[in-house]
């Protein structure tokens, strides 16, 4: 026979070839998988406590809308979601200004401030993130430079209720031309120059000096009072004295025996062993007196 040399074919060869059907389940679950996962962290944001949030759209720009607490959606690149904390900050400032009487004072303020919250797109818009670092070092210096002025050195120190009341109403005025609150102003630390503490450490000295010798005069004027009231005292008692021994003799003999009493007293009290003659116990006073009666 004839020898053939054309290929062979067959049916089975034009046969589709068969699709593993959980092959491709498996593989649309783990792209679904993925798209879920990436939808979750690429297309939603949230919002923690105590923050704000703010949208910027790459066509019309800051949105005046302000997003709350809570988790929010997004379009991937098309939105940017911008976070801003609205807690109150304590930030402090510290100054060297010029007093009234041109004394250098060295003044640290605490200032505590927060963004206004319903401002949050302007802020934004015109300060950025950063809104504290470009507005309150400039502010708060120019503030605390003009209420120092205002006062003396002296006032600074007796007055730093008023000094503080006055520098956070200034600084509530400026600050809120930039849409930011200031929730408290406190003077933490102040401060004068070398020559003006020297100054008013003999200005107390001197006044302790003053008092020491007010002190000196007042108390050589009571002493002079108490001799002279004493030397009265002695004189009229010895007027009195007088006045009774002319009106009765007797009186000198009466306070004799009392004394002799009082010694014979002391004498008897005491442990010491003492010898005394008549005339000293008055002896022949009472013998006198004895014989008188009689």
């Amino acid at each position: 026979g004839e020898t053939s040399f054309l290929p062979h074919f067959s049916l089975a060869m034009f046969r589709p070839p068969q699709i593993d059907m959980r092959a491709v389940k498996s593989l649309v679950a783990g792209a679904g998988l993925l798209g879920l996962g990436y939808a979750a962290t690429h297309t939603i944001y949230t919002v923690e406590g105590g923050f704000k949030a703010v949208v910027f759209n790459r066509i019309g720009g800051v949105a005046d809308r302000v997003y709350g607490e809570g988790t929010h959606l997004f379009v991937p690149w098309f939105q940017i979601p911008v976070l801003f904390d609205t807690r109150a900050r304590p930030r402090n400032f510290p100054s060297v200004s010029g007093s009234k009487d041109l004394q250098m004072v060295g003044i640290t303020v605490r200032v505590l401030t927060r963004p206004d919250s319903s401002r949050l797109p302007k802020i934004l818009q015109q300060l950025g993130t950063s809104w504290d670092d470009r507005v309150l070092p400039s502010i708060v210096e120019e503030t605390l430079k003009s209420v120092i002025a205002q006062f003396t050195a002296s006032e600074l120190l007796t007055m730093r209720e008023s000094v503080s009341h006055n520098i956070r109403k200034l600084l509530e005025d400026r600050a809120g031309e930039f849409d930011i609150i200031v929730e408290d102003v406190s003077i933490t630390h102040l401060s004068f120059g070398k020559e003006y503490m020297a100054a008013v450490e003999a200005k107390q000295v001197a006044a302790q000096e003053a008092e020491r010798a007010k002190f000196i005069v007042d108390k050589a004027i009571q002493d002079k009072k108490s001799v002279i009231l004493r030397a009265e005292g002695e004189a009229e008692s010895a007027k009195l004295i007088t006045e009774a021994t002319r009106n009765n003799p007797s009186y000198i003999a009466l306070r004799k025996l009392e004394i002799a009493r009082e010694i014979a007293d002391a004498i008897g009290d005491s442990q010491n062993r003492v010898y005394l003659n008549s005339d000293s116990l008055l002896v022949p006073l009472v013998a006198g007196e004895n014989a008188n009666r009689k």
